[in-house]
This record gives C-alpha cells, structure tokens and sequence, in this order.
C-alpha cells in the first residue's frame, strides 16, 4: 500500500539535511519514527543514478514511495537532471530538491553543488528542467553565495520562485567558508524578503533555542537540522515540540537508549550487508557513545567488535547514560 503524501510545506515545519555518509535510509527512518516535517536523502549525482552507475542505486535506495522523503538531485546537465527527476518521481518520490548548496570540491570542480551560484543563468536552465520534468513539488538548497564577493542567493531564490520552486532552504555560510565560522542566520533574510514561497534557515541549528533565534533573525518559515541531529535522532521531534508548544517526544535513555542503538545497528546491517553495514555504522556507534560518556576501553571495543559482539556489548556501552547525557 502506498503511503500518503506528505504535506507541503513540511508540517512541523523542522527539516533533515541531507549529509552525505550520514542520512541514509536507516538513519531517516529512525529520525522520522521519532517525529519530522521533512527527511532529505543524500545527495544523488543525476546523471550516474541515470546511467545505473554501481554505487548509485544502493544509495538511492531513497525511501521514494515514504512520505516525508525528498530524494536530493545534483548535477550540472540540465537533460540529465530532468531524467533523474522523472525516474524518482516514477518511483514514487514525494520531493524533489536541488543541490546548490554543497561545498565540496569534489562536487564544485564538477561544476555542480554551490559551484552553480556563480552560474544563475545556467542553473535557472537546471531548475526549469526539473520542475517541467515531474509534477511533484520541487525544492532547492543553497548558500548565501559563493563568497562574501558574490551574495546572491536572494535573486537566485526570486527567479527560481518564478520557475516553479515551491521552497528554499538557505544554509547561512557562502560555499567559501564551508563550515567555518558562524552561520548567518540574519543575512537569509534578504532571501525570505524577496521571495512568497517557504524559507527554511539551515546552519548551526542544535537546539529549540537556536531554532528560535534563526527563525527570528532570518525571518523564516522552518528550520533544517545538520550535524546537531548526530547522536539525537530526535532532536527534530524536540525541537518541533518546544517551538509549538506541544508534549516533546520520549527521549530514550538507559535500556532505551541502547535498544534504539541496536535496532539502528541491525537495521543498517540488514540495509548495506554486515561488511559494509558494519563501517557504515561506526559513527552513528560513535555519537551515541559520545551521549552516553562511554568508557574509552569499551568504546574502542565496540567499534571494533564482529556483530554479534557488538549487540551484546551495547547495553553495557549505552545503559549508563544519564536522561541528560542522552538529551545533550
């Protein structure tokens, strides 16, 4: 049975970047069982998942047909970004966003990711194309610009409004920065001024208090959650709660904390294979030991431990963490 679609826009309205390495199918999952408007896949290169490179499929392996799931595009052609956008809206996508906002060199010496803030004109050709190709909402994810030289995401976000858009969400740094620094949250106001469609706020965002202090300044409609959720696979739930004003989800500790480890554990060895599985899971492992103050003998044995000694061994690893380690 095919689930409903999600509502758009993301209600409530705290979102999960895409990481690449990090927001995997196990891991959205588990953040969305806990409470979130939105879940956003890792970044996918169009033209390889097009052309079946291997590799790409695993990871796009996206939850399509979940609701709440928007399956992240990158590249620079805009044929192939349509043909991606039409092969994950026929198999069942809900979203579809655009990646304009990643800072690696890898990506921007391929001329896509932040590389396209210093190409409007082509990227608008990028963002026609998949919002002609697909009739599911689609979305876009940016910078400030590229550097303090060149701040243009607010004309960039006007005229893909004009094209179609239906929301952007603005990580505070230029791509020159990366992560360095502090996120701006006050300069993604000039975006919400010049656009009617949903701003969402990303950058620096680790709690209720930051969420409400980058909605103020920014001027936003949401927020997007990054690295803060490593460790907290409720975070967003918490953070969505305290904005509202509504019961804030269970955070796990002690047994819980840990049993949530091991299903996160075993559903990513059951997803990638136990080898693969197995180093995939290393630093999920690693940020929920972090929570729980885990002695550095036990630790290194369980990230270095075969599976089955590694369920056994997280109960003892985890079950000590306080309510307030694990919340941290």
């Amino acid at each position: 049975m095919t689930s409903p679609a999600a509502p758009f826009p993301p209600d409530p309205p705290v979102l999960l970047a895409p990481m690449a390495g990090i927001t995997d199918l196990p891991f959205r999952r588990l953040v969305a069982r806990f409470g979130a408007g939105l879940v956003v896949s890792e970044m996918v290169a169009s033209q390889e998942m097009v052309q079946a490179k291997p590799g790409m499929r695993e990871r796009a392996e996206l939850g399509m047909e979940e609701a709440r799931t928007a399956v992240q595009l990158a590249g620079r052609d805009a044929h192939w970004m349509a043909e991606a956008a039409r092969m994950v809206e026929a198999n069942g996508a809900r979203i579809i966003d655009i990646n304009m906002g990643c800072p690696a060199r890898k990506v921007t010496n391929g001329l896509s990711g932040s590389a396209l803030m210093r190409e409007p004109d082509h990227a608008l050709r990028l963002i026609e194309a998949v919002v002609g190709a697909v009739s599911v909402p689609v979305t876009l994810k940016t910078r400030l610009g590229w550097d303090d030289a060149l701040l243009n995401a607010a004309p960039i976000a006007r005229r893909a409004e004009a094209a179609g858009v239906r929301m952007v969400t603005i990580h505070g740094r230029t791509r020159c920065q990366f992560y360095k620094g502090s996120a701006d949250w006050a300069a993604i106001r000039a975006v919400t001024d010049a656009v009617s469609i949903p701003v969402i706020a990303n950058g620096d965002i680790c709690g209720a208090a930051d969420a409400r202090r980058a909605l103020a300044l920014s001027g936003a409609q949401g927020v997007m959650i990054g690295r803060g959720v490593q460790g907290r696979p409720w975070l967003l739930a918490q953070i969505a709660a305290e904005i509202a004003g509504t019961p804030p989800p269970r955070v796990p500790h002690g047994a819980a904390y840990a049993e949530m480890a091991a299903e996160h554990y075993e559903e990513t060895l059951a997803f990638y294979g136990a080898v693969l599985g197995a180093r995939v899971i290393r630093k999920h492992l690693g940020w929920y030991m972090d929570r729980a103050g885990t002695a550095p003998a036990l630790r290194r044995e369980v990230l270095t431990a075969a599976p089955a000694s590694v369920l056994r061994l997280l109960p003892d690893a985890l079950a000590a963490a306080s309510g307030q380690a694990a919340a941290a």
